[in-house]
């Protein structure tokens, strides 16, 4: 049976996205030339300045395509589920952090600091910042897979996307433990192996390190943001102390490289330039970018997680409230009515026809009661004798 035209359009979107997005988490490892085998070519000329940081851009095709591909389909696929649920559009917010992500992924890997990462150790640890602790936590709060997951066809979702979400190694990669040690280890692997100076070396190598980078920060802010769908759905409290445990980890690695009394990298050792700093205090300058930089963003989110935490209890409590209100208004509305039977003579017998009227009871002593119901003088008259007899009884003694 021929498909109907709607769902092949729809598959072809989800695949589309799929595509798309994955370009983009592969776009700080997208393979160079074949030709460069070295990987940066002379050291530039001049010194790094503002002006030649921000205007001396690269114009790499590996790296380009993959982003404008992303930035349309992530329009594309906003448009398409607006159009599709008016009611409940995408946030406008989370398409400012993808294109805020985009944008500091161009300017990690092909601004001006593309030109002077492997001349300057400190550029360097700019580049690898923006990839860890900016464009990958852009990207985690623009919820890139609720987006696929809505714009995706039932059956495209059924078969393709939710069974990759839950798979076994999604569950084991995307354990919150689990992602802030590779987050960790990645941070400490790459600084203190040979890796560093390999990647300085060869183009190959140094876009691996960069995907290596920017896969586990990723992994690492997915649960922190807590906006996509995860195995392990963590609560306000246990998102701060999420982040909030890799501040010193990070100071510690910050001051390895800090203290360290003489050149940690072959690369930059040796290196010659004509300008700027010495490598050790090249080196230096480094480590206190990361150590305050990386411990300042990651104060900043811990702030931010406290300030939602706080905002989701407030929610929390005026809800309870609310509900509150309505059972007292209820309660006060059951009284109110009550209150105006009782005024209108609603409990009287001629309001409540059905009220049997009381049966008298008989006297212990076995009078019927027929007998105590007649009119007051007869009861005077009947306990008249006893009075009178018992003055009697007084006035013979």
């Amino acid at each position: 049976m021929t498909p109907q035209p709607r769902t092949v359009t729809a598959r072809a979107v989800g695949h589309a996205v799929a595509v798309g997005l994955g370009a983009l988490l592969g776009a700080a490892g997208a393979l160079g030339a074949a030709s460069s085998a070295l990987a940066h070519g002379p050291v530039p000329p001049e010194p790094p300045t503002p002006v030649n940081l921000a205007l001396a851009w690269s114009f790499d095709p590996w790296i380009w395509i993959p982003l404008v591909a992303a930035g349309l389909a992530w329009r594309w696929a906003v448009r398409r589920v607006n159009a599709a649920h008016p009611a409940n559009p995408v946030p406008r917010h989370r398409t400012w952090a993808f294109g805020g992500g985009l944008v500091a992924v161009a300017v990690a890997l092909q601004s001006g600091i593309e030109h002077y990462d492997t001349s300057l150790f400190a550029i360097h640890m700019v580049q690898h910042l923006l990839l860890t602790m900016v464009a990958a936590p852009l990207f985690a709060l623009a919820g890139p897979v609720t987006l696929l997951l809505r714009v995706a066809s039932p059956e495209d979702r059924r078969r393709w996307i939710l069974p990759v979400l839950h798979s076994r190694v999604v569950r084991v990669v995307t354990h919150p433990v689990v992602a802030w040690l590779v987050f960790a280890g990645v941070a400490w692997g790459t600084h203190f192996s040979p890796l560093y100076d390999a990647a300085l070396e060869d183009r190959l190598i140094h876009d691996l390190e960069h995907a290596l980078l920017f896969g586990s920060g990723l992994l690492f802010w997915w649960p922190a943001a807590g906006v996509d769908p995860t195995p392990w759905r963590l609560s306000y409290p246990a998102r701060l102390l999420y982040v909030g445990l890799q501040m010193p980890q990070n100071t510690f690695l910050s001051l390895a490289i800090y203290s360290a009394s003489e050149p940690l990298y072959r690369h930059y050792a040796t290196l010659v330039r004509p300008w700027g700093p010495t490598p050790l205090a090249d080196q230096q300058l480094g480590g206190g970018i990361m150590w305050v930089a990386g411990d300042l963003m990651f104060l900043v989110v811990a702030l931010v997680l406290l300030w939602a935490w706080m905002e989701s209890e407030s929610q929390a409590t005026a809800r309870s409230d609310a509900r509150a209100e309505v059972e007292r208004a209820a309660i006060r509305a059951r009284e109110l009515a009550l209150a105006e039977r009782r005024a209108g003579g609603g409990w009287g017998d001629a309001a409540m026809p059905d009220r049997q009227p009381e049966r008298p009871v008989d006297d212990p002593g076995g009078r019927p009661a027929s007998a105590r119901s007649g009119p007051v003088g007869g009861d005077d008259a009947s306990a008249g004798p006893r009075l009178g007899g018992s003055g009697a009884a007084r006035s013979s003694r």
